[in-house]
């Protein structure tokens, strides 16, 4: 694994294109019943998150758990994996194919009401 700092050769790089191509993978491979049940919410993808570099997702919204008759008409809650911090963690393609894989489902998790503390316990941390 390379240590992340720019200018290593052999550091990852996968173009956004791609990154969004694994992020729509990962995203297809959440069973079929818990896709249903994900309700209004994005999923995006960014280069970094600009005031924690090191982040590799992020939830931002109500989670469904939490949600109440006043509800509605809310914007969608925001799902975002950060392409740069994933390709610096990784050493090849099909680490980061893996680690997008368990960003998605960590996230995905929040959006369902699943905290850090739970996720951790179930491995998905």
């Amino acid at each position: 694994m390379t240590n992340g700092q720019s200018g290593h050769q052999d550091q990852l790089w996968v173009s956004s294109d791609r990154f969004d191509e694994l992020v729509a993978d990962a995203l297809d491979g959440i069973p079929a019943p818990l896709a249903r049940a994900m309700n209004n919410v994005v999923v995006l993808t960014e280069d970094v998150h600009p005031e924690e570099p090191d982040l590799l997702g992020l939830y931002e919204g109500v989670p469904l758990t939490e949600r109440t008759h006043d509800y509605a008409g809310n914007l969608p809650d925001r799902i975002t994996l950060y392409r740069e911090p994933l390709m610096s963690f990784c050493a090849d393609e099909d680490e980061l194919v893996h680690e997008v894989m368990v960003t998605v489902v960590h996230e995905v998790a929040h959006h369902f009401g699943i905290d850090d503390e739970a996720l951790h316990e179930l491995g998905w941390g």
